[in-house]
Parts: C-alpha cells; sequence; structure tokens
C-alpha cells in the first residue's frame, strides 16, 4: 500500500524593499537582521554605494510566511527607515504595476509594449491608453484595454492634463509611458509625476532637432542610430537616463531604412526601461539612476 505523499507546502510570499540613504556603516546589518528577526527569507540582494553623492542604495527581493502582510511589514521596518534617514518602499513582487501609455500618432512602441504585456514579459497592468489622436483606437480596442482620448491645444492644455491626473488618482496608476506622445507636458505636470513618467526619443538630440531627425541624421551621414529612454523633467529631454540603445549603420542605408532601424531600437529601449520600473529596480540619484538590473 502506497503512502500518501505530504501536501506541498504553500509558496511564500514574495516582496521587494528598496531604499536609498547617507551611506553609514550598519546599513546592510541593519536589513538583513530586520529580515532574520521577521522571519524572512532573502532570495536577491543587490546594493551600491555612491562616493560622488555620498549615497547608498539597495534592493533586496525576499520571501515570507503567512501571517505577515505587507502593511505588518512596512510598519515594522519603518523604524529602520527613520534610523537611517531612509527614502525606501516596500511592495509585494507579484503585483503588477498599474500603468497608463500615452500615444500621438507613432504607433509602434504603445503596439510593442502592448503585445508585451498581452504575454507577460512586462509585469504591467495597462489601466488605459490616452492619445490625443484617434488613430490607434481600434488597436487598443483589440487589447481590451479603456481607450481615453483627450485632445490637446494650446487652449486647453491644462484642461487636458487635470484629465490624465484625474485618470492616474482614479485607477492607482504608479507609472506613465510616454510611448512617442508628442506633446510637452507642462512644468507642473512634471512636478506632480516626479519620477514617475518614462519618456522615449532617439538619440540624435540635441543634435538634430525639428522635423525627420532621422532624415537630417542620413545627411549627415551617422553611423550609429540610437534611442534613450528617460524619467521626464521640467527640463524638455535631459531627465535622468534609464536606457540607451543603439544599432550601427552602414553608408547604404536609406531614409527610409533609418526610420524603420530607429523604431526597433526606441521599442527595446522603452521595454526594458518600463521592465526595469515596473520590477522597482531603478533608484533616483540626483540627475542619474541606479539600476539593479
Amino acid at each position: 500500500m502506497n503512502e500518501q505523499s505530504a501536501p506541498a507546502a504553500a509558496p511564500a510570499d514574495q516582496y521587494v524593499l528598496t531604499l536609498s540613504c547617507p551611506d553609514k556603516q550598519g546599513i546592510v546589518h541593519a536589513v538583513s537582521s530586520y529580515l532574520f528577526m521577521t522571519g524572512c527569507n532573502i532570495e536577491d540582494s543587490q546594493q551600491f554605494g555612491d562616493h560622488d553623492t555620498g549615497l547608498f542604495f539597495m534592493r533586496v527581493h525576499f520571501s515570507a510566511d503567512a501571517p505577515l502582510t505587507v502593511d505588518k511589514l512596512r510598519a515594522s521596518f519603518a523604524a529602520i527607515g527613520d534610523t537611517f534617514h531612509m527614502d525606501w518602499q516596500l511592495n509585494r513582487a507579484d503585483e503588477k504595476m498599474r500603468i497608463v501609455l500615452m500615444v500621438s500618432k507613432f504607433g509602434h512602441c504603445l503596439n510593442d509594449l502592448l503585445f508585451r504585456a498581452s504575454i507577460g514579459a512586462l509585469p504591467v497592468e495597462i489601466a488605459a491608453v490616452v492619445s490625443n489622436h484617434t488613430d490607434f483606437k481600434e488597436l487598443v480596442g483589440s487589447y481590451n484595454i479603456p481607450f481615453r482620448h483627450i485632445p490637446v491645444t494650446k487652449d486647453t492644455k491644462a484642461q487636458a492634463e487635470a484629465q490624465l491626473m484625474e485618470i492616474v488618482r482614479e485607477e492607482h496608476v504608479e507609472l506613465v509611458v510616454l510611448a512617442r506622445y508628442m506633446q510637452v507636458l507642462s512644468d507642473d505636470l512634471c512636478k506632480q509625476l516626479s519620477g514617475r513618467i518614462i519618456n522615449i526619443h532617439h538619440s540624435f538630440l540635441p543634435s538634430f532637432k525639428g522635423a525627420k531627425p532621422y532624415h537630417q541624421a542620413h545627411a549627415r551621414g551617422v553611423k550609429l542610430i540610437g534611442a534613450t529612454a528617460h524619467y521626464v523633467t521640467a527640463d524638455l529631454d535631459e531627465g535622468p537616463i534609464i536606457e540607451q540603445e543603439v544599432e550601427r549603420v552602414g553608408h547604404g542605408v536609406t531614409p527610409d531604412q533609418l526610420v524603420a532601424i530607429g523604431r526597433d531600437v526606441e521599442c527595446q529601449a522603452l521595454a526594458r526601461a518600463v521592465k526595469w520600473h515596473a520590477e522597482r529596480r531603478i533608484l533616483l540619484n540626483g540627475r542619474r539612476t541606479v539600476i539593479f538590473a
């Protein structure tokens, strides 16, 4: 007679702790001791001390058995955060980050992010797609995602941004992604969503500003096509850089081929930036970023 096998243990809950603070002795010891004393197990830990800024950065992925909850963990960790003057966050690792995508008339990044999210390649839940045009309404609808058309003119910019913020608040959105959204955001909106807006642009800036940058680049005989994903600040296209992608090109490529290559590198750079942010791997370090990829 075969003995019945014991029931499999329920998988432990997974959490991610990220923090930054003035660098000093005892930070890692305090964090690891706290996790040990609360019955947690460290799955992965990364840290970095920046000698230029004097700041320390850390990301810890750990597991914990019930009856611990994220609220209990946050409450009990607060004392350590206060002791070391930490800027910290503690979140469940299995919760998908709620995001909003914004787009105008170039849909390659939108299409790429929609597909990646649909197959589970991005740990996000797309709460809505916002656009100042209606070109991609059917595409977005095919993924059963709400499409919000918010026209923008010089006179209605403030109202349009107020509508966006209403969506962010009502849908509990943690990240706004400008997937080729061709509108300059106000300084006020940039401040409200500081560290929570990611943009993508071709890396020819500021060398090739204005219309048709790839055609300008072709006329100058560029040898590298690039794209930069960065956080949005009031300084246009000068926010902290998250990811950059490049592709070498030869003398025989046409302007249209440059545009196609540019679309690909923009999609790759933006997708990685969104993934790292959603996995809470990025910590702001002044005008730079620390990325525990």
